[in-house]
């Protein structure tokens, strides 16, 4: 692990994003709540929240970091559902890892309560989309960077 002990403590924020591509049909069962298995994003969403509280069980050199917030949030499209997840903490070292686990945990969610009903779907497009505080200063992925890269489906 990186010594972090000399680092002075600040505000540090990261913000994730991923993609669920599903089919359409399985996007209207969402939305609608008739998944048999519950409440999709309810269900993500408290999963996405406890895996980022768990990141440094998960990474072996992730710093355990006193966690202030995590709010994780949902945009459903016709053919995938967002995920962004949003950590912040007053703390030595950024929660980007935190962040990352969320969104890809709120992802695995959502694929395992989806799955009876869609057997296509694909999780894609993780990304760091903004990390604010820390030596190395506030970091935002350009708009465009998400949509350039013809990633949908073909992860």
């Amino acid at each position: 692990m990186v010594d972090v002990t000399p680092k002075d403590p600040t505000h540090r924020r990261a913000v994730a994003r991923g993609r669920v591509f599903m089919e359409p049909e399985t996007t209207a069962l969402v939305a609608r709540g008739a998944i048999n298995k519950g409440d999709v994003l309810a269900v993500a969403r408290v999963a996405g929240i406890q895996a980022a509280k768990r990141t440094a069980d998960m990474l072996p050199l992730c710093h355990s970091v006193m966690i202030g917030a995590i709010i994780v949030n949902f945009d459903i499209q016709d053919d995938f559902i967002e995920v962004e997840a949003s950590v912040d903490t007053v703390d030595r070292t950024g929660v980007e890892m935190e962040a990352l686990t969320a969104c890809s945990v709120a992802a695995l969610t959502i694929y395992d309560m989806c799955k009876s009903a869609d057997k296509s779907m694909v999780i894609g497009d993780l990304a760091l989309w903004e990390k604010t505080g820390g030596k190395s200063g506030p970091y935002r992925r350009a708009a465009d960077a998400a949509d350039s890269g013809g990633r949908s489906r073909s992860m």
